[in-house]
Parts: C-alpha cells; sequence; structure tokens
C-alpha cells in the first residue's frame, strides 16, 4: 500500500507540473512617446468551446485575469494615458471586465500577483514562486490596488481566434492595444502622458 501511495503522489505532481507548463507565454511590445512598452501573457486555446460559455462560467464579479497561468503584467517606461487617465510609468497586472451586458473594460493593479505555492503547496519547484493572478472575487481580494479601468472598443471579428492574443501596433505617436480571443476582440488606445 505505501508503494502505491507513493507511486501516486509522484504521478500528482508530474501531472501538476504538466498542467503548469502546458499554455504557451505571448509578449506584445511598441513604442509610445519614445518608449518601451511591453506586454507579457499566457495564451489560453479555446480548443472548441465558445467563449460567452467560458464567461459564463467566471465569478460574480465577471473579471478575468487576461491570459492563463502566471499573471499578466504591462511594463511601460513611460507615464500613459489610457481612456482619459494618467498610468505612471512601473509594471501593473492586467486583467479584464466582461460584464454581462457585453461591454468589456481593461483593469490595471498594482498587486503582481501572489507566488503559486500559495495555491498549490505541491507546485513545481521552478514555478512556487512564480506570480499567479488572483481568481475569483477580484473586487475582494485587490480591488483597491486597481488604478485603472478603461472601457474597451468591443468588435465581433471575422474568423474566430482559438488562442488568445494581445497586439500592440503603433498608432501615430502612441499604440493601440487589441485583445483577441474567440469571436471577439477589444481594443484602446495608448498614448503618452502629457
Amino acid at each position: 500500500m505505501r508503494v502505491r501511495l507513493t507511486h501516486v503522489a509522484a504521478v500528482l505532481v508530474a501531472s501538476a507540473s504538466l498542467a503548469f507548463a502546458a499554455s504557451e507565454r505571448g509578449t506584445a511590445t511598441a513604442t509610445v512617446g519614445g518608449k518601451k512598452v511591453t506586454i507579457d501573457y499566457g495564451r489560453p486555446a479555446l480548443k472548441g468551446r465558445a467563449l460567452g460559455d467560458l464567461v459564463k462560467q467566471l465569478s460574480e464579479d465577471k473579471v478575468w485575469r487576461s491570459g492563463d497561468d502566471q499573471v499578466t503584467t504591462v511594463t511601460t517606461e513611460t507615464d500613459l494615458s489610457i481612456g482619459g487617465k494618467t498610468v505612471k510609468a512601473g509594471k501593473y497586472s492586467v486583467y479584464v471586465h466582461l460584464p454581462a451586458d457585453g461591454s468589456r473594460n481593461l483593469i490595471l493593479n498594482t498587486d503582481l500577483g501572489q507566488p503559486l505555492v500559495k495555491l498549490f503547496a505541491a507546485a513545481p519547484e521552478n514555478m512556487k514562486n512564480a506570480p499567479w493572478p488572483y481568481i475569483g472575487d477580484y473586487q475582494a481580494k485587490i480591488g483597491d490596488k486597481e488604478i485603472l479601468r478603461a472601457p474597451l472598443k468591443k468588435e465581433m471579428v471575422k474568423a474566430p481566434v482559438d488562442v488568445f492574443t494581445i497586439e500592440l501596433t503603433p498608432a501615430g505617436a502612441g499604440a493601440s492595444l487589441k485583445l483577441s480571443w474567440g469571436d471577439e476582440s477589444w481594443s484602446l488606445d495608448l498614448k503618452a502622458a502629457k
């Protein structure tokens, strides 16, 4: 019996290691006001699921971590103007608010996540301190550290996007931020703050 339990524990740890390494990471980079802005994020795939069905599974606050696995972050070397609000140069976690009314909002937060080991005691050694986002009841957990909530322009896409994608493309002296997944894309402009 002891051998079997040890074997089962080893299989569970190995399975957990594979699960945490499942999603690829993506990076989007642009120059705004002559300075670099970078977004680092996990790229989940729909794999035949509908985006609307996944949104229905979100906790009551309808805040999504905007990616998969480790926390999604934006790092900016310059102060930005986003949705008419100023965001100071620095690093922030990125979430998206997806309420039932169909609107979409970008959220930036100063809380950069929690170590994976706090969520999963048997986390693989190389991932124990990796920053993981807060899932469920965002407002109660880190809502007080939110620095921006800006409306995103929602559009339906012609060809569904299976793997979640974030793009930063030049737009004048700034950049256009676009998040695409399933049959939707959400966008807004980033400008250098004056």
